[in-house]
């Protein structure tokens, strides 16, 4: 049986990650932590997971038996832990921004704060991208939950150069905002309201560019919403052709890069995403499939922000590096409705 352990665990991001690894059927998890409830029974901060046994523990990273560990901190926080789970031998899937760019310039930029391990460098956590390097990884960083729908409804067009310009528009539920509440997240600033947020300099934009390969071959740009919703992202990308293609073309494009992913599902003409039929499930559902008269693409994704979007992700990466089929344990459906 692999050992697990999860460092900081009382969030959104571990109660999601308990909720799924206590039904893997090849895992342990032998330790959760959080300074803040040292002592605590997982239900009393996670209500929904009860009689697991699992007590909250102020533990030091060295002092963890696990095979992998996910740390579920905040950006900062992670790059002070993961050396030293390195150096005693673990492998770490981090669900912060810490590792994710190949410049930690770039980071340092967009986060407004000094990289302070430039010794290790994480595989971006992608599998549907970067399934091997995932494979042979100490370090995988696990995307971004913007990141993750926006990226893999874009990827095709730039992979086989069919786009130079791609707006995205992105709405999120109120859960990607973290545990913490806060004026923006109050319900009567959210309820019956769309909020655009960080119009143009959202952190995630960076990310998104990086793997899109922003600035250089295409150009990306990225606007946030919140929405009243608790869970979930839908992402449209209107993406600027550079090639005359048709849309039996464009499905095809996708067919071709998409067929064998089982996390990924291709609509159907005429069938649009929706968010409840992700909900819960670590699945993308990605449709669209249109082209208009001015040569611009409309594809849509959906996920789930706190699993495809951050801890399912987690597992599934987690199951590579382990050697396991990266669906184990992610194989449930969506909660719709």
């Amino acid at each position: 049986m692999n050992k697990v352990a999860i460092i900081g665990a009382s969030g959104y991001t571990g109660g999601e990650l308990l909720r799924m690894l206590l039904n893997h059927p090849e895992v342990e998890i032998t330790d959760i932590t959080s300074r803040q409830y040292d002592g605590t029974p997982a239900h009393k901060i996670h209500p929904h997971i009860r009689d697991s046994g699992l007590v909250f523990s102020d533990k030091s990273p060295s002092d963890l038996d696990a095979d992998v560990v996910f740390t579920a901190t905040p950006h900062g926080a992670s790059m002070k832990i993961v050396p030293e789970l390195l150096d005693a031998g673990m492998k770490v899937v981090d669900l912060s921004g810490d590792y994710r760019y190949r410049d930690t310039a770039v980071y340092e930029k967009w986060y407004g704060m000094e990289h302070t391990d430039k010794e290790n460098k994480g595989v971006f956590g992608l599998p549907e991208l970067y399934r091997d390097e995932i494979k042979k990884a100490k370090l995988v960083a696990n995307p971004g939950c913007f990141p993750t729908g926006a990226i893999l409804s874009s990827y095709p067009l730039v992979k086989n150069n069919l786009v130079d310009r791609i707006i995205i528009d992105s709405k999120t539920g109120v859960s990607g905002a973290g545990v913490n509440p806060s004026g923006t997240t109050h319900y009567p600033n959210i309820a019956d309201n769309i909020n655009p947020y960080k119009i143009s300099s959202h952190r995630h934009m960076s990310e998104i560019q990086q793997e899109l390969h922003g600035f250089e071959d295409v150009k990306v740009s990225f606007t946030p919403h919140l929405v009243p919703v608790i869970r979930g992202i839908q992402t449209t990308s209107h993406s600027l052709l550079i090639k005359d293609i048709t849309p039996e073309e464009l499905r095809e494009v996708y067919e071709n890069e998409y067929g064998g992913e089982y996390f990924i599902k291709l609509m159907d003409e005429g069938e649009i995403p929706h968010l409840s039929s992700v909900r819960g499930s670590n699945f993308v559902h990605i449709g669209g499939f249109e082209i208009d008269e001015t040569g611009r693409a409309i594809m849509l994704s959906v996920i789930d922000n706190l699993v495809k979007g951050a801890s399912g992700q987690a597992i599934q990466n987690m199951n590579i590096l382990l050697g396991l089929d990266e669906s184990t344990g992610l194989k449930h459906f969506g909660l719709h409705p």
